[in-house]
């Protein structure tokens, strides 16, 4: 069973990060435009982002091992799509059914390790398996993408998944012990979903669309005003519900406040790094799709070293300063990047950039997950996580559009300079987070 929630971790981690070399070939191969190209990250992010809560939910109704094979399926299905579309369409459509597959996989394997190992020593192998896992996957998304692409063109990072991701969901039938019953009585509030997954989709969509269409124009006003209406309505149907998709009243905890901003902060700096980056290697450097992946091995080595720097710091000098650090990291390695990239030296002169800012990424990411769950009740912890990763994953959709309007203006590193500011205003909000007890904290506490 740990094998497959594992593999579920490492999937939704490679499929976060295989695609972004692949991207010129794509783009080449399926006509898209700049501006369009970028929704082939950002449907992925925002589907994810919008059924995270729903998933949460389908999980506690319906069961664990359900909602993970239902996950693993769409994964395995959506994957096989996007290869036999043969279009632009079809190709998002099909990332935005990946996503939500990840939406259904990532709150019921968390839930599935809860349950099944006890507390102690048996749930810390687990969860160090799990860590370990999604950190292969981030340093496989980009290495694997990168020798596929080459070998057997851009269709080939999408059909890693069929076997990997359908294999999974057969063998949970077998390896993963039995739901109990179906819950009843309990809302699942479609209406709180759809509102809230339409209205984040059409808010991205205008960012996306405004430099084509005119910032002023009729449509791009409108979809604006469409998105805030059903975002509204969404306010106000959890206000209401009985059974509420998000419960209002956890907006009172600070902690989880300040974490919803700082998982978007940090999509937005450090989580864009990687689309600005594979296609300046190539277009610019003009490294093959598989010298492009291999450009992105160290900085998730690194990044791993952050997340172990985190949990030693996390335990000495506390969260807010964890925080901090970590932000600023990023800000100064974003800066030293964009200060070597148009230098001409080549890949070397951004090495000392890339190992700062990567050693901040995996500070950055440990810290923010232990603030989301700071103060909650046992059992409303995995509705926290998924406001938080709701924020996340739509916070990073949001950031890439903007910045993509900008690099279109003015080029990538005007781009990734607005990205080092937001690190760097990261680093500002976390100061706003109560300083803990160092010694309270420690890593396995943030799973």
């Amino acid at each position: 069973m740990l094998t497959l929630l594992a593999t579920a971790q490492l999937i939704i981690a490679l499929d976060a990060t295989i695609v972004f070399v692949a991207l010129p070939q794509i783009g080449t191969h399926l006509d898209f435009s700049a501006q369009q190209l970028q929704w082939v990250v950002s449907a992925y992010s925002v589907a994810f982002g919008g059924f995270l809560l729903l998933g949460g939910r389908a999980t506690d109704l319906l069961g664990k091992r359900r909602l993970y094979r239902v996950g693993q399926s769409l994964y395995a299905l959506a994957s096989l799509a996007a290869v036999l579309g043969g279009s632009a369409v079809l190709l998002v459509l099909a990332r935005a059914v990946q996503g939500v597959g990840g939406a259904m996989l990532f709150p019921a394997t968390l839930a599935l390790i809860n349950t099944h190992y006890a507390e102690g020593p048996a749930r810390n192998r687990a969860f160090a398996v799990w860590s370990a896992a999604s950190a292969a996957g981030l340093a496989l998304g980009a290495l694997l993408g990168g020798v596929l692409t080459q070998v057997w063109g851009w269709e080939a990072v999408f059909l890693v998944n069929v076997p990997l991701a359908g294999g999974c969901a057969w063998a949970a039938r077998y390896w993963i012990p039995a739901d109990g019953e179906r819950a009843r009585g309990r809302n699942f509030d479609i209406s709180g979903a759809l509102t809230v997954t339409v209205g984040g989709t059409l808010l991205v969509f205008s960012l996306v669309q405004g430099p084509e269409w005119g910032w002023a124009a009729t449509s791009t006003l409108g979809c604006l005003a469409l998105a805030v209406a059903l975002l509204g309505l969404f306010t106000w149907i959890e206000h209401r519900g009985r059974d509420p998709l998000m419960p209002l009243r956890l907006l009172a905890y600070r902690e989880l406040r300040m974490a919803m901003v700082l998982t978007a902060v940090f999509m937005s700096s450090f989580g864009v790094q990687y689309y600005f980056l594979a296609l300046y290697y190539q277009q610019v450097y003009g490294y093959s799709v598989l010298q492009a992946g291999l450009a992105f091995l160290p900085a998730t080595l690194v990044c791993t070293f952050g997340i172990w720097l985190a949990e030693r710091s996390l335990a000495r000098i506390g969260l807010r300063n964890t925080l901090v650090i970590g932000q600023l990291a990023g800000a100064v390695g974003i800066a030293l990047v964009c200060w070597a990239l148009p230098t001409g030296v080549g890949f070397w002169s951004l090495l000392p950039g890339i190992f700062i800012l990567s050693i901040g990424q995996g500070m950055t990411w440990t810290a923010m997950w232990v603030a989301a769950g700071l103060g909650i009740r046992p059992g409303e912890q995995g509705v926290a996580a998924g406001m938080a990763s709701t924020s996340q994953q739509n916070g990073g959709a949001l950031g890439l559009a903007v910045l993509v309007s900008v690099a279109s203006a003015g080029g990538i590193e005007l781009a990734l300079w607005w990205s080092a500011a937001i690190a760097l205003a990261g680093a500002v909000l976390a100061l706003r987070l109560r300083e803990s007890s160092p010694g309270a904290i420690t890593f396995l506490d943030a799973t």
